[in-house]
């Protein structure tokens, strides 16, 4: 089930465009079928909520987003062209449920790495506040517990200023202050006109869920 959690349209956000779609899209793995028919569309300046349970095919209709694999039929769209595009690519932020980065750099040194993939991105130093890590930002990532972890991919994602961010289980392993910290950075980025599309397996965490939006099909998350 798809729903949309927020809708914002600032000024100068034109509501209609669609900025990421899934249309027909079938995806398999060997003999398991993870998505059948999957169909929506995320407009611009909105909060979207892919819910489902583990295993109902929300992570790879990310990585379908992202451009990470092909569908065995049907298109994912992305800012109206192929998600695979390298400008497209500039203009999205992703924080996958399965992060790996060195372990080895510590925390500033992953920022400055990942904003340098960017032509304008945000300030190390507004990132490392925005994700509570100022006082992480000379730990090595394999030092922090789960949670500053998620924090620190959080800070990943963000980093670019992306038009569109993926956020796949992004509170799994986060403490109440964090999960604060998380929804009041998603609401200043729609208040700007960004655009935020989000899986969660937890129907508290789309509770402000308004008009369903659609639905697709599955079978087994990968």
């Amino acid at each position: 089930m798809i729903a949309t959690l927020e809708q914002s349209r600032p000024s100068g956000t034109n509501s209609e465009l669609i900025v990421a779609s899934l249309e027909g899209v079938n995806k398999n793995y060997g003999d398991v079928r993870a998505l059948r028919g999957a169909d929506f569309r995320v407009r611009a300046g909105e909060v979207v909520a892919v819910l489902g349970p583990n295993g109902a095919g929300k992570t790879t209709a990310v990585k379908l987003l992202l451009g990470l694999m092909p569908p065995n039929s049907g298109r994912p769209r992305v800012f109206g062209g192929d998600p695979t595009n390298p400008e497209n690519r500039t203009r999205t932020g992703a924080m996958l449920q399965v992060g790996r980065v060195p372990e080895t750099l510590r925390v500033r040194e992953h920022i400055n790495l990942f904003s340098s993939y960017y032509q304008k991105p945000t300030a190390s130093a507004e990132v490392l506040a925005i994700a509570g890590l100022e006082k992480l930002s000379d730990r090595k990532f394999g030092d922090l517990s789960g949670g500053q972890r998620q924090r620190v991919l959080f800070a990943l994602a963000i980093c670019g200023d992306p038009d569109l961010l993926f956020l796949d289980e992004p509170t799994v392993g986060l403490d109440v202050e964090a999960r604060r910290m998380l929804w009041d950075e998603i609401r200043k980025m729609v208040a700007r006109g960004k655009t935020v599309l989000l899986t969660t397996h937890y129907l508290q965490e789309a509770r402000r869920a308004r008009r369903p939006r659609g639905r697709h099909q599955s079978g087994r998350d990968h």
